[in-house]
């Protein structure tokens, strides 16, 4: 179904979005390469008021030594308790489920909802890694075994207290339905975290994230983490299918993203069933669209993430086989030339 074409674009947009598909900023090498700026000199301390008589001396001499006194307590006693990093609550290993009470429901559209479960302690993070996910387990009375689903949390991972997950309900859906099923009170059994793709800042120069659906959310997560770190200056794009409006997920916060990072970060959103009034791309996700907004496959250092329903990935990557098995690389991406040591399927 993602064959047909539907992309439309103006030549000024299109000229834009390959400009800034091509264009990357400073790689980290040469961001380590540029000097250092040279701290400015302190600037002499002020002579005492008045015209130099020997009380004035004094009482300058005395303060200058209280508020000398007072910085080096302070130095010292701060330098003497360091804060200590927060503790995570998913740590893996042997660690197993952790039953964790459902807080808060949110209706985001008509099939999907936020779902906030606490965490053992309220202090304690969620301390995922990225890109990583957790994994949830529900056994029905009469289910002969457990139902396992993977989802990544869409809260930072370093705010305290609480992971949060966003469900879609899929018709006979087992753990969708369960937890859409949830009451406030009630506990899900969590396990994490689930390695996926492991991050470091600058890794790539240039990263382009094609998602479907709920498949937006370890998109977001690494999107985040990278704007969160003011060292990573990677860039990134985004093109995101939906059927409708109201399923665009996290449009809020990818808005933000593009609102405050406009020179590295460009969200591109594509509509099966777009209303009149929708200004961007209609239909499927086609070769025409990546070819326009994404980095080139010729280019040095760049990452083609992709993660949807399995439309989609049979239309852009190809399918992957296994969690430690990527599958070979085919549909779009491999007919514009992209090679599978650059594409990751989430």
């Amino acid at each position: 179904m993602f064959a047909r074409s539907a992309f439309r674009a103006a030549q000024p947009l299109r000229m834009h979005a390959r400009r800034f598909a091509t264009e990357t900023g400073p790689s980290a090498a040469q961001q380590a390469a540029k000097p250092a700026a040279a701290a400015p000199k302190a600037a002499p301390a002020p002579p005492p008021a008045g015209g130099g008589g020997g009380s004035n001396v004094i009482a300058y001499v005395f303060g200058a030594a209280a508020l000398g006194g007072g910085y080096y307590y302070y130095s010292t006693q701060a330098g003497a308790a360091p804060k200590q990093p927060a503790k995570p609550a998913f740590t893996g290993g042997d660690q197993g489920f952790l039953p964790l009470k459902l807080a808060e429901v949110i209706d985001v559209n008509h099939n999907t909802k936020r779902f906030r479960f606490e965490l053992p302690e309220k202090d304690m993070v969620p301390g995922l890694p990225i890109a990583s996910a957790v994994l949830t387990k529900y056994k029905g009375e009469n289910d002969a075994k457990a139902t396992l689903r993977p989802y990544t949390p869409i809260n930072d991972e370093n705010e305290p207290g609480y992971v949060e997950l966003l469900v879609k309900q899929y018709p006979g859906g087992p753990m969708s339905t369960h937890i859409h099923n949830l009451q406030p009170g009630q506990t899900l059994d969590i396990k994490g975290p689930l390695p996926k793709y492991e991050w470091a800042e600058n890794k790539h120069d240039h990263i382009g994230l094609i998602a479907g659906g709920t498949g937006i959310t370890p998109m977001f997560q690494l999107a985040r983490g990278i704007f969160q770190n003011a060292n990573d200056k990677t860039k990134v794009t985004v093109v995101f299918g939906n059927v409708s409006k109201e399923d665009i997920l996290l449009k809020k916060e990818l808005e933000e993203l593009e609102n405050t990072y406009p020179q590295r970060f460009r969200a591109f959103y594509v509509l099966d069933k777009a209303p009149k009034e929708w200004q961007g791309n209609t239909g499927f996700i086609t070769q025409e669209l990546l070819k326009t907004v994404l980095p080139e496959p010729k280019s040095d250092n760049i990452k083609i993430f992709v993660c949807g329903p399995p439309g989609l990935m049979k239309a852009i990557s190809g399918a992957k086989v296994s969690p430690k098995d990527q599958g070979e690389l085919s549909g779009a991406l491999q007919e514009l030339g992209y090679s599978k040591d650059q594409v990751y399927k989430f």
